[in-house]
């Protein structure tokens, strides 16, 4: 598909002043150049035209608020100052697999004074001898090249911080689900204490049915002693009685 139309199908019923990201991949140019894209589109922040057969940059529109530009796979070999004419506020620039060789090509690109992160994976100029010192000399403001640092520290991945974000989300679910099992266990605990507790409440009726059952077993004992000295005393008193009576027979007798 032509870029002129794979441009206007992407609008979608906006007009161009509307779109914030636009992505053309894999369409193509008219004689590598670019075609269908205009001024008209200022508020644009990204832009993606991987493989789309471009040798220059020439037909670029004045893009101000662009920020992340993806050229990789075309056929670019020079003409890079345009870009800092027409995207001054480039953040972002990818320009891998393009036809890059020289370090005089990417000395244009020093005036954009945004540019943090640069490109130039599967171009020739990344065989050149201390490829990457060189390029971080000569653009002092970009932090990544190719991915990593100066000191080879990769550059933090964007979307693999979406899908962190993501995998949060998920795992709020397992979560929740943990937090369902801590109450279930919760209440088998409370469970097993009052389970526990049932048996020490009824040890402690059992045990003061057994203590009510040997009070009244001494209760029982007391009772039976007294009941038992009452008939001894009467007995006395029998035996006494008996043995006055007995006396006084005798005495009887002796008159």
């Amino acid at each position: 598909m032509e870029m002129k139309k794979r441009i206007s199908l992407e609008l979608r019923n906006r007009t161009p002043a509307e779109v914030a990201e636009l992505v053309v991949d894999n369409c193509r140019s008219s004689d590598g150049e670019i075609e269908g894209l205009t001024d008209e589109f200022k508020e644009l922040e990204f832009l993606s035209m991987v493989n789309v057969g471009l040798t220059s940059l020439a037909m670029l529109p004045s893009l101000p608020k662009l920020r992340k530009l993806e050229l990789s796979d075309n056929n670019i070999s020079g003409s890079l100052e345009t870009l800092s004419e027409k995207c001054p506020n480039l953040t972002y620039l990818n320009l891998s697999g393009n036809k890059i060789k020289e370090l005089s090509t990417v000395e244009a690109l020093q005036n954009l004074k945004n540019l943090k992160s640069l490109d130039l994976f599967n171009c020739e100029i990344t065989t050149l001898e201390e490829y990457r010192e060189s390029i971080f000399e000569l653009l002092p403001q970009i932090t990544y090249l190719d991915g990593f640092d100066a000191e080879d520290n990769e550059a933090p991945d964007s979307e693999a911080d979406d899908d962190d974000d993501e995998d949060g989300e998920e795992g709020a679910g397992p979560v929740g689900e943990y937090d369902d099992d801590e109450e279930d266990d919760d209440e088998e605990d409370d469970d097993e204490e009052g389970s526990e507790g049932g048996e020490v409440g009824l040890s402690y009726l059992m045990k003061d049915e057994i203590q009510d059952e040997e009070d009244d077993d001494d209760y029982v004992e007391e009772e039976e002693e007294e009941e038992g000295e009452e008939v001894a005393g009467v007995q006395g008193e029998k035996r006494k009685r008996d043995a006055e009576d007995e006396g006084e027979d005798d005495d009887e007798d002796d008159d």
